[in-house]
């Protein structure tokens, strides 16, 4: 007694969406996906960055970042340090100084004449002791008075040179921590560049990459809304996409949807086949 099978085969229209389903998976999976397009990307170093960098291993370190500080500092020690800081109109000073004291002298010699014609000693021996001890006293108060203005001069220029061999100093202890706020500063300028270009390269390759997946997409959805249709039972889809996926989740993703489809078409030509 002949054995009769009963196959009960999906209706026409659903074949013919199996069937398109299938050519257009042939003709999707024909050519490997350009995911050169959607390939991360590093966004390179701003010129602030690499202008920190530079300054950083070659200005602010070494002897080099901090010897035009100490030369200058040397040129205001040793014993002509003080002259950069004399005054220029020192000399002129100490002239007029020394011209009005001459005048003076002079006058006190006058009066020393006058002195003598009226005690009748004019031109004698005692006339010539008062003018010499005059003399005598009056040359050395002129001296001192000229060595107590360049003293005066020599002391000041070398109260500012010191001064300015401290501030020199000071300058040359500032430098590590100056160059280090330029090198804070230019690294987070170019960090916040390189943030944004980071940014961007983010979003062209994310659009790349939903337009290269919108075909599997594509297929994934008529591959669920196929096979709702031939069971019966309501299908709901599973969209690979997701926000910022890695390379490794866009590998698992594009390998399951084409193992979905493959089954899926599989199942079709086995039917098929035992029709």
């Amino acid at each position: 007694m002949a054995v009769q099978q009963t196959q009960a085969l999906p209706p026409q229209y659903v074949e013919d969406l199996q069937r398109d389903l299938g050519t257009q998976l042939t003709a999707l999976t024909a050519a490997p996906l350009a995911t050169d397009k959607f390939a991360p990307q590093v966004a390179g170093q701003d010129q602030a960055q690499l202008d920190a960098y530079n300054m950083a291993t070659t200005q602010g370190q070494g002897i080099g970042a901090f010897q035009p500080y100490i030369t200058q500092a040397g040129a205001y020690s040793g014993p002509q340090g003080y002259s950069s800081f004399m005054s220029p109109y020192q000399q002129d000073v100490i002239d007029a100084t020394l011209a009005e004291y001459d005048t003076q002298a002079a006058a006190g010699l006058t009066g020393i004449g006058q002195q003598a014609a009226m005690s009748g000693n004019l031109g004698g021996g005692r006339e010539g002791v008062m003018r010499a001890q005059y003399q005598n006293k009056s040359d050395m108060n002129r001296a001192l008075l000229q060595s107590g203005l360049l003293q005066q001069g020599f002391t000041q220029a070398n109260q500012l040179a010191n001064q300015a061999f401290g501030q020199q100093q000071s300058l040359a202890s500032q430098v590590p921590g100056l160059y280090g706020q330029d090198i804070g500063t230019l690294g987070s300028a170019g960090a916040g560049q390189q943030a944004q270009e980071q940014a961007q390269l983010d979003a062209t390759r994310e659009q790349n990459r939903l337009r290269a997946y919108e075909p599997y997409e594509r297929l994934g959805f008529q591959q669920t809304g196929i096979a709702s249709i031939a069971s019966g039972a309501p299908g709901q889809y599973q969209s690979m996409v997701t926000p910022n996926p890695t390379p490794l989740q866009n590998a698992l993703g594009i390998a399951g949807v084409a193992g979905g489809l493959m089954t899926g078409y599989g199942d079709y030509l086995t039917g098929k086949a035992n029709a």
